[in-house]
Parts: C-alpha cells; structure tokens; sequence
C-alpha cells in the first residue's frame, strides 16, 4: 500500500496545518464531481483515506511507528510464564502474547416480536396470516458488503490487518506483550474507503415486508410461537434472527373455551323440553344435529364429542358442551293460558313449597362444564 505522506505529497515531518492544506488541494482535484478521469475516485479515495490517518495525532503516531514485533522464544513475554497468562490479561487488559483475530463486520440480527389477534373458529382448524412488518432486509446494492458497487475494504494500515494495537507493559515479572482492539479500523482489520450509500456502509436497510405465517390449531392467548431465521438480517449481511408470534384469540360473544372444549348455551322453550325434540346447534365449524331428550332440565349439559378445538400437539379434538337453559314462556293468550291449566289439573302438581337450596343456574352450569 501507498505511504501515506507521498500519498498527500508533503514530507514526514509535515505539520498538521500542511497536512490539512495539501488534502484540501488535492481533493478539490480529484474530486469525481469535478474530475472525470477514471483513475480520479480512486485516487480521491486513498488521498481521503490517507487524510483521515495522518489528521489523527494518535492514528499518525501509530503509523509513523509502524507494525510492531512480538517477543520470540522464550524471554520476558507472558508466554513463558504458563498459567500466568490469564493473570497478565487480567491486570493489563487484551491479550497477552499473541494478537487475536479480526472480528467480522457480519453479525446476527436481532430477534423480532409480532402480535396477532385470530377469532375462535379459526383456532379449531388453524389459520394463516400475510403479515407485514418494518424490519431490517439485506441492502440490494452492496448485498451486505457494506461497500459502493466496484469497491472493496482495504487493509488498515494502522494494525495492517491484525484488528488489534499491540503495546509491551513491563512488570515485576518483566516485559509483557498485551494487545487491544484497532481503534482505527474498530478491530475489524479493515476499512471501507466508499462505504455503500443506499445503506450508509450497514450492509443491510429498514423496509416494509411481508411475512407468510401459518398459525396452527389449538394455539390460545399468550402463546407464542417462533419463527427460525424470520426476525431482521444482522449488520454486514449477517444471518437472520428469529421471529416470535404471540396470539390473542378475540373474544366471542355466544361461544366460550375451556382448553379443548368449546362452550354454549342453549334456550329451549318448555313444551320441547318437557316434550323432547331434535335442534340444529350453529356451531363454530359448521351445524350439527342436538337431540334434547323429554325433561330436559336447565343447566343440564348436552357433550357432542370431537367438535370442539383440535388439540395443538395432536391426539384429535375436544368437545362442544351445550349448557341447556329452559325458558318459560311470559305472555300467554287465554287460549294458551286456559291449555296450560288443563295440563296442570290433570297432572295434579303439588304446590309450591320450600325445598333444599340450589345454586344458580350459571354456576350449575359451569361447574357441569368443567366436570
């Protein structure tokens, strides 16, 4: 790689007003807007990158200085001294010895949480959902490279790949060799020159997108589900987080549900439950036939079995519980009225009269739906 100095075209011992100048003047040259020389934006781009080292009086110093050489044999390094590394790192921070790697750019994207609302019938058979959401998509112009199209990342020169600054510290037990990381390059080993200008050198934009997403049956308020490799694409290209659906089933206002069992009530006029008769019940997945037999009582509970809610890890369905509830008819005509007394006289039905207490008929009820 070019030096520097000779890049900006001042001497080493250039003063930091000289430095300033000698940039100025060049990138008013080379700049692409006023230079159509192909050679030019690279140019202007290491002329920039050169400006932006040697303005920094600690990144200059670095530089100037150049790589630096690690302790061999054995000697005075941590090294030499076995277990006492972890001490070493403790103390004087970084790593002893040798330097670590380059950390990536490319990072997994964080987790996303989505609610989704679904009314009750739809949790018998599950449903499904095109779900939109504002989230992180990988950038289409560099594809995560975090780069400008026909550019690439070059090699700090400042650790010269490493993403780490090596320092010796002396100590009781001699010279140690500790590094930290490039506060240059940020520890990656290297830097983007023409960072991407759709998604400002990130590797990936914010966008609207839409999400297919089956909800199984049986799911019921609060649950959540996850989504592997769903949630927003991590920095640099990174790999995706999860996503994680949690549910809230809307509440209805004739059916109810106790786990797997779907609840109702049923209103029966009095001559079909003293008669007995044959009703079709509008259930949550389609009618079905209810036979109520003579003296049906209220707060008697009807099962049909396998019509309730599929169960959310197999093994079929639940029940739907028909609560029973006897009306009594409140406006009778006089041919209606004198009918029901024949009925009554030729019964002979006792008189009203004290008998042991019963509770209520909606607490009759759902205890009897819960047994």
């Amino acid at each position: 790689m070019a030096d520097h100095y000779d890049v900006l075209g001042v001497e080493r011992t250039a003063t930091p007003d000289e430095i300033k100048k000698a940039y100025r003047r060049l990138a008013r040259e080379l700049h692409p807007d006023v230079n159509s020389n192909p050679d030019a934006e690279e140019r202007f781009k290491a002329v920039t990158h050169a400006y932006d080292v040697l303005s920094d009086p600690g990144q200059r110093q670095s530089y100037d200085r150049g790589p630096q050489a690690g302790f061999g044999g054995g000697g005075g390094g941590a090294q030499g001294f076995g277990g006492f590394g972890d001490i070493f790192e403790t103390f004087f921070g970084g790593q002893q010895g040798g330097q670590r790697g380059p950390r990536s750019r490319a990072e997994r994207g964080q987790d996303a949480l989505l609610r989704v609302e679904v009314d009750l019938g739809e949790v018998i058979f599950g449903t499904h959902r095109d779900l939109e959401v504002d989230t992180a998509i990988l950038c289409e112009t560099c594809h995560g490279s975090c780069a400008q199209p026909g550019t690439s990342e070059v090699t700090c020169d400042i650790c010269h790949g490493t993403g780490q600054i090596s320092r010796t510290v002396r100590s009781l037990l001699g010279n140690v060799l500790t590094s930290s990381p490039c506060g240059t390059c940020r520890g990656f080993g290297t830097i983007i020159p023409a960072p991407c200008v759709t998604c400002q050198g990130q590797g990936r934009v914010r966008a609207r997108r839409t999400i297919p997403v089956d909800i199984p049956a049986g799911v019921d308020t609060g649950l959540r589900l996850q989504m592997p490799s769903q949630g927003e694409v991590g920095p640099a290209g990174g790999p995706q987080g999860d996503l994680y659906l949690e549910v809230k089933v809307r509440h209805h206002d004739i059916f109810s549900r106790n786990g797997d069992d779907i609840l109702c009530t049923l209103e029966v006029q009095m001559w079909d439950a003293v008669l007995g008769t044959t009703t079709t019940v509008n259930a949550l997945d389609g009618d079905v036939e209810v036979e109520l037999k003579p003296g049906i009582q209220s707060s008697e509970v009807v099962t049909v079995k396998s019509r309730g809610v599929t169960k959310l890890r197999g093994g079929g369905r639940g029940d739907l519980k028909i609560g029973i509830q006897v009306v009594t008819p409140t406006k009778l005509d006089h041919k209606q009225k004198e009918l029901v007394k024949q009925l009554a006289a030729a019964h002979k039905y006792p008189a009203p009269s004290l008998g042991q207490f019963q509770q209520g008929l909606f607490s009759k009820l759902r205890d009897r739906f819960l047994n």
